[in-house]
């Protein structure tokens, strides 16, 4: 029967909902009652730790290449610390500048003081005033000389060999005018300590004269009785130490011109007023002697003066780079 009339679902005397359905105008069952809301100005409670947890120990390390650490769970000491590297022997280093002379020549020539600037524009600087004075030497030779066989080129390479030993001559008359100068100048205690350091560019100084001084051994017409007197193992003996000391030589001349005698040993400003005093006196030297006397009095006096003009400028922005980059300027180096 339908539901509208008696017997119906829902009704009195009616069948029962089939399934479990609740009869019509029966309540549904109420679930549980709604949560309290908490307190909106309530502090966060911070979340707790877990009070059977086991503590984590520290993990070694770090460990060499190819090695894994080990299982985190067993505390291991830590590896060994690696020994630190250890340099040549002085005995080692003395044999290998028996064996290479342009070693040897970097050893004496080369500024080595503990603490010194090393600054690499400025070094680039000093390499280029020396190669670009060379090249400019070269052009000149070129263009005013005739250089057509090998015995031109052997008489240039004379002439210039003679120009960069005069150099070293007029450098090593000006060391010690310079230096003792810069000294007198000190204040205090910084005079002591100038003077301790201006026993390597001395060294220097005397290197480069010692070796200089093997050729005339052993090839000077005046000590042949020198040579007869040794005998064959003597003369070999000097043939060889000739030999080493020419490569030492060329090689020191380069680099006692480049690095003024390694007189950044004594201050790092040094090097630069140095270079500004021994490029004027070697101008003043031309002038006297007539240099270039192949070569046009106008082109001869811009090349002679623009090899001083040129490194004063160039020792000018050396020492200001110092001053900037580094805090060094001649006040501070004289305590003044």
């Amino acid at each position: 029967m339908s539901g509208y009339h008696g017997g119906g679902h829902g009704v009195p005397g009616g069948d029962p909902p089939p399934g479990g359905r609740p009869a019509h105008g029966t309540p549904p069952p109420q679930g549980p009652p709604n949560p309290p809301w908490g307190n909106p100005y309530a502090q966060p409670v911070p979340p707790q730790g877990n009070p059977y947890a086991q503590p984590v120990p520290p993990q070694p390390g770090p460990y060499p290449p190819g090695s894994y650490p080990p299982y985190s769970g067993h505390p291991v000491p830590p590896p060994p610390a690696w020994p630190p590297p250890v340099g040549p022997s002085r005995a080692a280093r003395i044999l290998r500048g028996i064996r290479n002379p342009l070693h040897a020549a970097q050893r004496t020539f080369r500024p080595s003081r503990e603490g010194i600037v090393h600054d690499p524009q400025v070094r680039t600087l000093q390499l280029w005033r020396t190669v670009l004075g060379l090249v400019a030497w070269v052009g000149l030779t070129l263009t005013y000389k005739a250089v057509v066989s090998a015995a031109d080129i052997k008489a240039a390479a004379d002439d210039r060999l003679d120009q960069s030993w005069s150099g070293v001559l007029v450098l090593v008359c000006t060391f010690p005018v310079v230096v003792g100068a810069f000294v007198a100048a000190a204040r205090g205690p910084l005079r002591r300590v100038y003077l301790r350091r201006a026993l390597r560019p001395l060294g220097a100084v005397l290197a480069v004269m010692a070796s200089m001084a093997t050729f005339p051994l052993a090839m000077a017409p005046e000590l042949a009785g020198v040579r007869d007197a040794v005998g064959l193992p003597g003369k070999v003996l000097i043939g060889v130490l000739c030999l080493w000391s020419l490569g030492f030589a060329l090689y020191g001349i380069g680099l006692s011109l480049v690095h003024v005698f390694r007189t950044a040993d004594i201050h790092e400003v040094l090097p630069p007023v140095l270079a500004g005093v021994l490029v004027w006196e070697m101008a003043v030297l031309d002038v006297v002697t007539g240099a270039y006397p192949q070569v046009p009095t106008a082109v001869r006096a811009v090349f002679i003066l623009g090899a001083p003009v040129t490194v004063t400028a160039l020792s000018w922005w050396e020492l200001r780079r110092l001053a900037r980059h580094h805090g060094l300027t001649v006040r501070g180096a004289l305590g003044r």
